[in-house]
């Protein structure tokens, strides 16, 4: 559905992105992930035929973005991270007109408009001014403009920003059915959402992909496999210094308050220290209440491949 090709975008000079080379297939939902400034929404806006590349080349559905940009953008529906709603106008009317300028059929204009509006939840607000809606009723608005069209392939830039917990929940929900029809290529900051959505993810830094995989996959590929926490009371001991001494763990930070102490442990890949630290922890005398093994998440990989001296 998506080929990139050695795709580049420089402005005044500076590379913005330097040679991507990625695909999407049909049907699969792929996580586009980077710090702020990496590169995610030039990317996608290229892709969306907003700008075209310095150099490289990018297709939709087999056709060149740039050279064939009509053709391309009839089989894609892109949402910006800031949509673009005209306020003064009520929500199906701003739907029916957008709906007009997409090229869909006179004919169907009206069942289509009513389709989104139903699978975006936005028949409760469908006669009401865009202006007074909430930021999480706009976005619903920008979504369901974006698959007005019927889209092969939908570019979700940031679509939960600005959102409260319960309307993330919504739009997560939303995405995942959307996934069983469309192929999504999605930017988000909110990484436990990917590791619930995505097939694939793509992590972006500095303009370049240091990782595509399967969520699993880069989880294994780390070098550090999540941690261990233990809770305790260690007297006048120094804690931190003391399980530091132990083989395999990187790394230990310590908050807490009164005689309970917590020890978050950062270990090497593949090392169980959790035996040691309770050795540790019956010599010393220590009074424990938690000792527990923490997962390595998405945001651990995350963190190692765009900010390693973090880990």
């Amino acid at each position: 559905m998506i080929k990139v090709e050695n795709l580049t975008k420089r402005y005044a000079g500076q590379p913005a992105i330097r040679d991507l080379n990625f695909e999407v297939s049909h049907g699969e939902i792929m996580g586009f992930l980077g710090p702020n400034g990496a590169g995610k929404t030039t990317t996608m806006r290229i892709l969306a035929g907003f700008m075209p590349p310095t150099s490289g080349r990018a297709t939709v559905a087999g056709f060149d973005v740039f050279e064939q940009s009509l053709q391309a953008r009839a089989h894609l529906g892109y949402m910006p991270e800031n949509v673009p709603l005209y306020s003064d106008m009520r929500v199906t009317e701003y739907l029916n007109y957008r709906a007009a300028l997409k090229g869909v059929q006179h004919r169907r204009v009206a069942e289509r408009v009513g389709d989104v509006k139903e699978l975006c939840g936005l028949k409760e607000v469908e006669n009401k001014l865009i202006g007074t809606l909430s930021k999480g009723y706009r976005q619903r608005v920008g979504l369901a403009d974006a698959l007005l069209a019927e889209p092969d392939l939908l570019i979700l830039d940031e679509p939960t920003i600005g959102l409260d917990p319960n309307q993330i929940r919504q739009v997560r929900e939303l995405i995942k059915n959307l996934g069983k029809q469309h192929t999504i290529l999605l930017s988000t900051h909110i990484l436990p959402e990917v590791e619930m959505t995505c097939s694939r993810v793509i992590i972006i830094h500095k303009g370049r992909i240091e990782a595509c995989d399967t969520p699993d996959n880069l989880l294994g590929k780390i070098r550090q496999a999540g941690g261990v926490v233990l809770e305790a009371k260690v007297g006048n001991d120094n804690g931190a210094e003391e399980l530091k001494k132990i083989s395999g763990v990187r790394e230990v930070v310590t908050d807490g308050e009164d005689d309970w102490k917590r020890f978050s442990l950062r270990v090497e890949s593949g090392v169980d220290v959790r035996e040691e630290v309770f050795r540790l922890a019956t010599d010393r005398h220590w009074v424990v209440r938690e000792l527990t093994q923490r997962r390595a998440t998405l945001e651990d990989v995350f963190v190692e491949l765009t900010h390693p001296d973090l880990v």
